[in-house]
Order: structure tokens, then sequence, then C-alpha cells
């Protein structure tokens, strides 16, 4: 199992470039099961979640190609409409065929997800969403099982605004018969993607881009290509490492329109920003001011960067509170970050962090994919050597994470094998 070493201390300087949003890709990949034939995906990252989903449409008998950060998917040879275990466990966004296989095949079974080490998830709301659009849902052996002669048109309000439930939703009801209307739905970016890839398709979506959105069912849609649009929350782990450990570092291939709580943050914290069209650079603060964080649902600032500003916060001169308000169990970092001299007081869904001069070297252990980031961001700053545990959680979503960190000048290296 690999881990990564860190001799912290390094200043970082330099370019990096922002891969394809896995959030949005994994979105994009189910919905070429609403229509029989050829897709490509350019700006596809390098990702195990994205090996995960292509595994998981293969197994349906969907080809799937990926090649020089492009996949490659041919849907037409379709011939299970089942999404087994054996993958779902490992990736809670397997969930998304779930509508897809409903809306054009009027079957679907699919495992209850699972692949993250913290808090309840519930799938309650994909499953609503469907059955308010008329297919009849079965709960077995651990198995969402979905039927439907046809689906139709409905009005479906979100009790919470959920990225999954409303792209499954979405694509459930483009070939419904009739208008479904998605009330409180999300306005991610990656769900503002996946609305236009159907348009492509040849649905009709209107209100993209906001919190209603209207969908006008369609008989049959084809297939498109698409650009996977940048990963938001790598650009903001990078952002907040030049903020940690800058130096300056200019990050490119990024939609600075997607961050912008983000970055109006790091602006509180006495950072200097310079913004491109599409491009951020950063000059680390000479003292880094503590801001107080609470997580919103888009636009607000995101719960995915909530264990990066809770490291970036421990270092700040003062204390703040880090808020998470979309997932209040959402913590795992905080022992972790703890080991490393990280002054921090955990209270349900609250952290009180007093900013330290000093982190100090230590082994560490991942326990899911932001926690880990973070623990990577406090190795950076932190004196003498840490290991990081258990990189698999940060292969799931950045590509290449300490080759990019090492052109920035970081002291970063990935060791293969046994854990000690």
């Amino acid at each position: 199992m690999d881990r990564f070493i860190i001799h912290g201390g390094r200043r970082l300087n330099g370019t990096v470039a922002v891969s394809g949003a896995k959030n949005s890709l994994l979105a994009l990949m189910p919905a070429t099961l609403l229509s029989p034939g050829e897709y490509r995906f350019e700006n596809a990252p390098v990702l195990r979640d994205v090996t995960t989903m292509s595994r998981l449409l293969q197994s349906m008998g969907v080809k799937v190609t990926q090649s020089n950060h492009a996949v490659e998917i041919d849907s037409s040879g379709i011939s299970k409409f089942e999404a087994p275990y054996e993958h779902v466990k490992k990736m809670r966004a397997s969930i998304y065929v779930l509508g897809p296989l409903i809306g054009r095949h009027g079957y679907a079974k699919v495992s209850l997800p699972g692949g993250c080490a913290w808090g309840p998830r519930p799938v309650n709301l994909h499953i609503e969403g469907v059955r308010k659009l008329g297919a009849e849902i079965d709960l077995d052996e651990g198995y969402i099982i979905a039927k439907a002669k046809k689906l139709h048109g409905a009005r479906i309000v979100l009790d919470v605004s959920s990225v999954g439930a409303t792209g499954n939703t979405m694509m459930a009801a483009v070939l419904a018969e009739g208008t479904t209307v998605i009330e409180n739905a999300a306005m991610e970016p990656e769900i503002v993607q996946l609305a236009e890839f159907l348009v492509k398709m040849g649905a009709k979506i209107g209100g993209i881009s906001t919190n209603r959105i209207e969908i006008e069912g369609v008989e049959v849609l084809h297939p498109s290509d698409e650009t996977t649009i940048p990963d938001r929350i790598e650009a903001g782990t990078f952002l907040v490492a030049g903020a940690m450990a800058g130096g300056t570092v200019r990050v490119e291939r990024c939609r600075p329109d997607h961050l912008t709580a983000v970055l109006a943050k790091l602006d509180d914290a006495r950072a200097k920003l310079s913004l491109g069209r599409d491009s951020v650079e950063i000059t680390a603060p000479e003292e880094i001011q503590p801001v107080d964080v609470a997580t919103a649902i888009y636009p607000g600032f995101p719960t995915d960067m909530q264990a990066q500003w809770t490291a970036f916060m421990s270092i700040a001169n003062g204390s703040s509170v880090v808020r998470d308000e979309i997932y209040f169990d959402r913590f795992k970092h905080v022992p972790e970050l703890i080991r490393l001299g990280a002054r921090l007081d955990e209270r349900e869904n609250v952290v009180v962090v007093k900013g330290s001069e000093k982190l100090h070297g230590a082994k560490v252990m991942s326990t899911d994919l932001r926690a880990s980031a973070s623990l990577i961001l406090a190795g950076l700053v932190a004196e003498g050597t840490t290991e990081v545990l258990r990189v698999y959680h940060l292969d799931r979503g950045y590509e290449r994470i300490e080759v990019k960190l090492r052109s920035l000048g970081a002291d970063i290296e990935r060791v293969a094998g046994e854990e000690f």
C-alpha cells in the first residue's frame, strides 16, 4: 500500500495545471446509457474513480476506452441493467446509473453505495426522485430495484440541495412523458455541465444553473462529445497549498468563476491574488490572518475544501472557527492534524482552530479523499518528515498530486509497498 513521505519547509513557486473534474466526468459517463452510440470525453482525469466507473459500465456490456486524457464510450452493446456491489462499494457516484437505466430501459438493479469512510450520506433523495417519476422501487438484499413501463413528468422538491439526486433525477426525467420540475435543485458547476451535455444530446432543459430546473421529456436522445470542466476542488487545494507554503503559485487551466467563495476567503487571509481568464496566481501572505468558514451549498464555500482550510488555519496568526453545515461528521482529519501539532478543538460540526507557529512531522493516516489532502498540505509546512499512509484515497480524486507538487518545489515522494 503506497504512502507519501514529505520533508517539510520547502517554499512552493511555479505553475501547476488543473486536471478535469472527476465529479463532472462521473456524471457524464452514466449519461451515455440514455442513448446507444459512441461518445468521447476530453480532459478526462486519470483517477481511480474514473477507472471504477469504467469497469462498472463495462460490466453492463458497455465498451469503455481510456487513453491520453480521453474516455471513449460505446453504449450500443449494453446487455445488463445491474450495478453490482463489487463495483458500487468502491465509489458512491456509481448510483448515477440508476436514473439513466430506469429512464431508458425501464429497469435498474443498483447496489446501495459505499466508498466513503465518513458519515451517513443517504440515497433516499435519489430513490424518491425516480419514484415520483413513476418507478416502482423495492429494496432487496442491499439492492435498489426500480421498474417502470414508462416514466412520467412530476414536480419534485428536494429536501436537501443534493448534487447526486439532482443529476440522477434529471437523467431519469429527460426521456419521461411530460414535464418535470426539480425544485431546490443543486447549482454546482458539475450539474450545470451535465445539464448542458444532456441538451447537446437532444434533451429539453430549462433553468440550467438555477435551483429550479424544468425538463420537457423527449422520445429519443443522440450521442454527443464533451470536454470535462476543470476540477474546482483540485484548483482550490493547490491555491491553499500556495497560501500555506508559497512563494507564488500560478494555478492554470481552472475556472476562477467556479472558485469565488474560496478566493474570497483567501483574500480575507491576506493572500495576494491575480485572476486571469483561466488562471489564478496566489502569493502567500506575510502573516496568515485567521478567517472563519462555514460550508454551504454552491456557490458557498465547498464542503470538499473544509479539511484543507482547517489545515491552512492551523498555521494562522490567531484563532478561527471552521463549521461544516453540509456534513456534520466530516472531521476524520482532525485527530491526524493534531498529531502534526495543530491545535484543534472539535465540537460536533465545528472545529475551533488556534493557529500555531509551527507544525511538526509525524506519521499520519488518510481516512478519506479530502482529509488526505489536508494532511499533505500540513506536511508541506511541518518541520521534519511527515509520512501519509493509505494514499489510495488521494488517487481517487487527485491526478499525480505528488508530481504536481514536486514541480512547484515540494519535497514529496511516493513509496510503494508495506506500511511501517
